[in-house]
């Protein structure tokens, strides 16, 4: 009987269920402010003492990105093109396309290269071809064989040309505006090329050949004088042979907006093609002794008459020196 009352005040079933305890409030902590600001705790031992389980107190170190060098980017990521819209990276490209023209094609040779004083100087040449060959020449080969930068100027209608003015531009194309040569010769101490023709000298017909047409008003003395830097005159043979003009077309030139509109050799003996092909006649050049100007830079104001007299004497140079060279060619091919 004992052992039966004894089971029965275990069995559950003659137990009254036990009420639950309610969990003594929390007493709400009250912060000091000063206390605070006299605890310092630092972020690794709040982690410590929040963490659990395996690597319960350690702190975990993520992999830290190295920081960026800006000088380091990715090279596709950076522009070549300089504040006067030259790419080296395209200047490399035409050099490695136009080096076999240079060299198999037209032939170039050159006489007085070592004239070409160092520092900023203005080169000035005759002009020549429908589609001017005579520029490409000279500034593929001063940048090849004395390895110094040539900006070509020319007319502006080149630069709204489609494609060809981009591209004339990324390799050192300029528009011919006196402040373009100036910040490049006085500031720069660059090499800037001139054509004081204009375009009147790559449209003369055939029978012109090798006549110079008028040095306009004498701008480039002006901008030389100005800029404190010598004038290095350059004569070119084998220009007018390589796109030779039979003929213009003015009335047709003036309705389509542009310079002239010329009807070349190549045109008939090529079609099509001959708009971007040229007949491989040999190329010699002369660079002819500088001309310094005793003035002063940086006026506001030369002499017209000055700048008038320099500017022809430098044509008859040019002239001069381009008559003899023809007289001493022995062929338009060969030379």
């Amino acid at each position: 009987m004992e052992q039966d009352d004894s089971e029965s005040k275990q069995s559950p079933s003659n137990q009254t269920p036990a009420t639950p305890r309610t969990p003594a409030p929390t007493p709400a902590i009250r912060l000091d402010p000063a206390e605070l600001l006299n605890q310092e705790i630092t972020l690794e031992e709040m982690l410590s003492q929040a963490g659990s389980g395996a690597g319960h107190g350690e702190l975990v170190q993520l992999p830290q990105e190295e920081p960026r060098n800006p000088d380091a980017l990715d090279d596709r990521r950076r522009s070549d093109v300089n504040e006067w819209g030259r790419s080296e990276h395209m200047r490399e490209i035409a050099r490695r396309v136009y080096d076999p023209i240079y060299k198999h094609w037209f032939r170039v040779e050159w006489e007085g290269l070592e004239k070409i004083p160092e520092g900023g100087a203005l080169l000035v040449a005759n002009h020549a071809a429908a589609i001017p060959s005579d520029a490409p020449v000279i500034m593929h080969g001063i940048e090849t064989e004395l390895n110094r930068p040539v900006y070509g100027l020319a007319d502006n209608f080149f630069r709204t040309i489609p494609v060809v003015g981009t591209i004339w531009n990324r390799l050192g194309g300029l528009p011919a505006h006196p402040d373009n040569a100036y910040r490049l010769l006085r500031e720069q101490d660059q090499l800037v090329l001139v054509f004081p023709e204009g375009t009147k000298g790559p449209s003369k017909t055939y029978s012109e050949r090798y006549q110079l047409r008028r040095f306009g008003r004498g701008g480039f003395v002006e901008i030389a004088m100005r800029a404190g830097v010598p004038v290095v005159p350059i004569a070119v043979v084998g220009a007018e042979e390589s796109m030779p003009t039979l003929f213009r077309v003015p009335s047709i030139a003036r309705a389509l907006g542009v310079p002239y509109l010329p009807v070349t050799a190549n045109m008939l003996v090529a079609g099509p093609l001959g708009l971007v092909s040229y007949f491989p006649s040999k190329f010699k050049l002369k660079v002819l002794d500088p001309v310094h100007f005793d003035v002063p830079a940086d006026r506001d104001r030369y002499s017209r008459s000055r700048v008038m007299d320099e500017s022809e004497a430098i044509r008859d140079r040019i002239q001069a020196a381009l008559y003899t060279m023809l007289r001493e060619r022995r062929s338009v091919w060969f030379g």
